[in-house]
C-alpha cells in the first residue's frame, strides 16, 4: 500500500459512518476537488470524511477496501479496471466501480511569461519532466501533449520527477522549461506568483493532431477556455485538452454510503464551488455519463435511476 503523504480531516457531531477518499498531493488539482467533496458529504450527507493526500493515485487502497473513493481521471479509471495503459500486466480489477463523473480536467502546458517557448512544438530540445514513477499517468498526459504537436518523448530532454507536485516545484527552481498542470489548482497560483507569471500553451485543434493525443488519452477531448481571473496563464480563448474527472469505488462499499455520497455532490453543487471554484464546471446532470469497461456501483446508479438520469 501506498504510504500516505497527509491526511485532512472533517468531522461533525454524532455520525456513525466514515468514509475514506484518496487524492493525488495536497496542492493538486483532485485534492482540492477532494476537499470541497468531502466538505458536502459532512454538512449535507452527515457522513464523517477523511481525505488522503498522497503520492499516487489510490486507486490499490479503493480496491483493497482500505479507502472507500478515490478521484481519479476517466481513462485512469478505466485503465486500471481493465489492466490495460499503465496498469498493463496487473490484471483486471473486478471489485472496482464507477460512482460518477464529476468536472473536466482542464489540463495544459506552461512556461514562463518570459520564455521564447511560443507553441507545444516549440518544446522540442527543452527540458521537460518525465517517468512519473509514482503517478505514471502524468508522463501520459504530458506525451499526448507532445504527440498533439507531432513530438515524443525522444524528442525532448527528459527529467525525472515522482509526481505532479515535484515536477511543478522543478520548474519553479528552474530545473525544466514547462510545467503540467490543470487548470485552477493551486501549484499553478504559486509558480505563476514565483516565476513572474506562467503563460499556457494551446493545443492543435486539427482533426489528426487530436487523434494523435487520443490514442494515448482515450476519451480526451478539445475544450476552449476563455480568460477569467481564476485561471492563470490565459490571456484570449486558448483551445486545451480536457477529459473527466470521475469517482471511484469499490463493489464492497454499503450501497448507502454510496448512495448519500452522489445525492449529496448531485444536489449540492454551489457548496462545491464555495469550497473549489472549479467545481462551476461541475454539470450535475451528467454525473451518470458512463466510463467504458467500469460498472457503475449499485448505489450510484439506485440514485441516478431515482433522479432520471439513467433509464
Amino acid at each position: 500500500m501506498l504510504r500516505l503523504m497527509a491526511a485532512l480531516c472533517f468531522a461533525t457531531a454524532a455520525q456513525a459512518q466514515t468514509v475514506g477518499i484518496v487524492t493525488t498531493p495536497a496542492g493538486s488539482f483532485s485534492n482540492s476537488a477532494g476537499q470541497a467533496m468531502a466538505k458536502v458529504l459532512v454538512d449535507k450527507a452527515k457522513l464523517r470524511t477523511v481525505v488522503q493526500a498522497q503520492a499516487g493515485t489510490g486507486f490499490e487502497e479503493v480496491e483493497s477496501g482500505a479507502a472507500d473513493f478515490n478521484v481519479s481521471n476517466s481513462f485512469d479509471g478505466t485503465f486500471y479496471t481493465t489492466g490495460t495503459g499503465e496498469y498493463q500486466g496487473n490484471g483486471a480489477k473486478p471489485a472496482m466501480r464507477y460512482a460518477g463523473a464529476l468536472i473536466p480536467y482542464r489540463v495544459a502546458m506552461h512556461v514562463r511569461n518570459d520564455a521564447p517557448i511560443k507553441s507545444i512544438a516549440d518544446l522540442k530540445g527543452k527540458r521537460v519532466s518525465s517517468d512519473f514513477n509514482a503517478q505514471k499517468t502524468i508522463a501520459r498526459i504530458i506525451e499526448a501533449h507532445l504527440a498533439n504537436a507531432g513530438l515524443g518523448w525522444k524528442d525532448v530532454v527528459g527529467v525525472p520527477a515522482p509526481n505532479v507536485v515535484r515536477q511543478a516545484e522543478d520548474f519553479m527552481s528552474g530545473k525544466v522549461d514547462v510545467m503540467f498542470f490543470a487548470l485552477g489548482s493551486a501549484s499553478i497560483k504559486q509558480a505563476n506568483a514565483a516565476v513572474g507569471g506562467v503563460r499556457v500553451l494551446e493545443v492543435d485543434t486539427a482533426p489528426e493532431a487530436v487523434k494523435r493525443a487520443q490514442a494515448l488519452i482515450p476519451g480526451a477531448y478539445v475544450m476552449q477556455v476563455a480568460p477569467h481571473p481564476s485561471v492563470e496563464g490565459v490571456t484570449k480563448p486558448t483551445n486545451l485538452i480536457a477529459f473527466d474527472m470521475v469517482m471511484m469505488t469499490n463493489a464492497k462499499v454499503k450501497d448507502d454510503v454510496v448512495y448519500r455520497t452522489v445525492k449529496a455532490l448531485h444536489e449540492n453543487k454551489q457548496d462545491l464551488v464555495a469550497t473549489f471554484p472549479p467545481f462551476a464546471l461541475f454539470q450535475p446532470q451528467n454525473m451518470a455519463k458512463p466510463l467504458q469497461d467500469v460498472p457503475f456501483h449499485a448505489g450510484a446508479e439506485k440514485f441516478y435511476r431515482e433522479a432520471g438520469l439513467l433509464k
